[in-house]
């Protein structure tokens, strides 16, 4: 016989039963001690309600304060109701004049909560559509866990991996399509936006912005289900901006979940409508028979009804750039001057701002150890100081390491969006060399994944603007003090040098000139810009230097890559305001302060011309970027900047002379 839990198990000598084996006999000990695991049965009766047990409610929110406006003394009941009506009013069809019938939740999932259904109607309709027939399932600012299970289970091409980051994939276009992007022209906008020669401003009328409007608004409608956010732009809480963003996928929704800035529980109860709407159905083509349609793709702002349209393109990045031309809109009218800079902060309170186009070092030298993060692209400068215009960190992740970029690394873990990268199969593990899908591979997470970002994300005045430039022509010196006419003429210059591809065979480097170090996304005349910063620079006492994070010693080619560590020295310097009190010379040309010396440099690589061994070189590379400086500035020199005539005859006169 044998002891089993608190009984004996024997078998009978003989005795079998029908199948020929021995009978089983237990015998429950009469002291036993009882190791039974079983406990009390759950309460379910059924596996669905098992289900429902194992998700809780959301705890009640943060008490509800006293309210202003149409949420003011309303039951959560009523809340819901407006929320889902105001969403219904931005899938509002104009033709119709009717939204959809919302009802939240997954479709796919069964809910205990009775189904609240509400249709947007502004007027009674005798016309009809199979759209107005069914419901439009809403997700509402799920969390990134949601978003998780929503990817994973619905868009192919969405993998967990071993670091614990979404990988997605964007379809066909991993890239912005600026070629793409039309702007309604029209009594709003005919007068205070930039048209014409250089402008990223391509005009539609309004008319084609509805056709399109509408056929995004039938794709989401006709779906089972959309994502919609209801988020903030702008930590300053005076002048932030209220958008919804309603998309088709997850990665969409879960890419502006960290992109922009992620209201409280209380924010959101009482968000009303929102101040600007991104309609994204970038999975369906715009009509290429449409008027202003030059492909399948169109992404179309119409400032008056304050309204964004994607079709054709799933790149995340429309959005957020997107936005950011919204607000180098609406922030000047309210004398806010909108930047494409980073931005950060000294433990004593000294600020800094970083300008510079891809590749010049700005991500790198603005996210500092020794320093407090304010964000790394789009910053607002009012009378209240600096703020982050967005909650997040779009990097780029071609050849990311850990040594070189250890914030970005730890960053990429549960609920960042890596964008369009390549992985082990097996292992997950992510391959940051590999270009299969594209070059431009990027990670999307919140600012928080940080761990010197400073939350809220504002500081005080700017004590330093600094402008980055890799000149790949090794004649700009590492550091240079500026005027405020220089600072002036070179953030209206927007300069940097890219080196031309070797399968084209050319070697020399190739000047390229951004207007405000972000002419893609300016709204308004760079002139316009360059007033306001001229203003605050004057206001508030701040100091402006270029630096130079590209060659010395020769061009690209024959010079070399000034050092990183050198850089930092010299950014080190701007920052504790040694360099400030340095001695300096005058270059000729460009008329440059530079410093005779500075901690940590060596003497020789500060004067360019020190470094180059061949010095006629020297000379005739030295004009020949001084004339590419002075044609690109020839479409400038009939703009008044500000309304001192004083500083615009400054700055014409501040560029090189030769």
């Amino acid at each position: 016989m044998a002891a089993n839990g608190n009984g004996r198990v024997s078998t009978t000598n003989g005795d079998t039963g029908r199948n020929g084996l021995a009978k089983i006999q237990t015998q429950k000990s009469a002291n036993g001690v009882c190791h039974d695991d079983s406990t009390t049965p759950v309460k379910a009766q059924t596996i669905d309600e098992l289900h429902s047990l194992q998700k809780k409610k959301s705890a009640p929110t943060t008490p509800i304060n006293p309210m202003q406006g149409s949420f003011a003394a309303v039951s959560e009941d009523e809340r819901r109701k407006q929320q889902l009506q105001s969403i219904s009013a931005s899938l509002a069809s104009l033709t119709r004049e009717t939204g959809p019938k919302v009802v939240r939740g997954d479709p796919a999932r069964p809910t205990s909560e009775p189904a609240r259904v509400v249709a947007h109607h502004v007027s009674p309709t005798i016309t009809a559509s199979d759209s107005a027939l069914k419901f439009t399932h809403v997700l509402y600012n799920l969390s990134p866990a949601e978003l998780y299970e929503q990817a994973i289970k619905y868009e192919k091409g969405s993998f967990i991996t071993s670091s614990g980051a979404l990988a997605t994939l964007s379809g066909a276009k991993t890239g912005r399509s600026p070629k793409d992007k039309r702007v309604v022209r029209d009594e709003t906008t005919e007068d205070d936006l930039w048209w014409g020669k250089g402008s990223p401003n391509i005009e539609m009328d309004e008319h084609t912005f509805l056709v399109n409007r509408e056929r995004a608004v039938d794709y989401l409608n006709s779906l089972d289900k959309v994502f919609v956010n209801d988020q903030f732009l702008n930590w300053d809480p005076e002048n932030r901006i209220k958008v919804r963003i309603v998309s088709a996928r997850a990665y969409h929704s879960l890419f502006m979940h960290n992109m922009c800035i992620r209201p409280t529980p209380q924010e959101l109860e009482n968000f009303g409508t929102p101040d600007f709407t991104i309609y994204n159905a970038g999975q369906f083509p715009c009509n290429r028979y449409t008027h202003y349609m030059t492909s399948s793709t169109s992404i179309d702002l119409n400032l008056a009804r304050r309204e964004m349209v994607i079709l054709g393109t799933q790149y995340a990045g429309e959005m957020k750039k997107g936005l950011f031309s919204v607000m180098h809109y609406l922030m000047p009218k309210r004398q806010i001057l909108s930047l494409h800079s980073g931005c950060n902060m000294g433990k004593d309170g000294d600020v800094a701002l970083f300008f510079g186009l891809s590749g010049t070092g700005k991500t790198t030298l603005s996210t500092d150890h020794n320093r407090y993060l304010i964000g790394d692209d789009e910053h607002c400068w009012s009378d209240n100081g600096v703020s982050n215009i967005e909650g997040g960190c779009y990097a780029k992740c071609i050849d990311l390491s850990r040594e070189k970029e250890p914030d970005i690394w730890n960053a990429i873990k549960f609920g960042t969006v890596l964008e369009n990268v390549v992985f082990d199969e097996h292992t997950r593990e992510v391959d940051y060399s590999d270009k299969s899908v594209t070059e431009n591979t990027r990670a999307a997470y919140p600012i928080e994944y940080i761990p010197n970002a400073k939350i809220p994300c504002v500081a005080s005045h700017p004590k330093n603007v600094i402008l980055l430039a890799c000149d790949a022509f090794g004649v700009l010196p590492p550091v240079s003090k500026l005027t405020l006419a220089q600072t002036m003429y070179h953030f209206i210059s927007g300069y940097t040098a890219l080196v031309a591809g070797t399968e084209e065979g050319i070697k020399e480097p190739q000047a390229t000139f951004s207007a405000c170090f972000g002419a893609a996304f300016i709204m308004l005349h760079p002139t316009k810009y360059a007033a306001m910063l001229a203003a605050k620079m004057q206001n508030h006492g701040a100091t402006g230097w270029l630096v130079n994070t590209g060659w010395s010693g020769g061009s690209y080619g024959s010079g070399s890559r000034i050092k990183l560590a050198y850089t930092r020295k010299i950014i080190d310097a701007i920052h504790s305001g040694s360099l400030l009190k340095a001695n300096y010379k005058k270059t000729e040309v460009f008329g440059f302060e530079i410093p005779t010396e500075v901690e940590g440099v060596p003497l020789e690589i500060l004067e360019p011309s020190n470094t180059w061994s061949d010095k006629k070189a020297y000379n005739e590379t030295l004009l020949k970027l001084a004339g590419l400086f002075k044609n690109n500035f020839e479409g400038f020199v009939a703009h008044k900047i500000g309304k001192d005539d004083k500083l615009t005859d400054e700055i014409l006169a501040a560029g090189p002379i030769f």
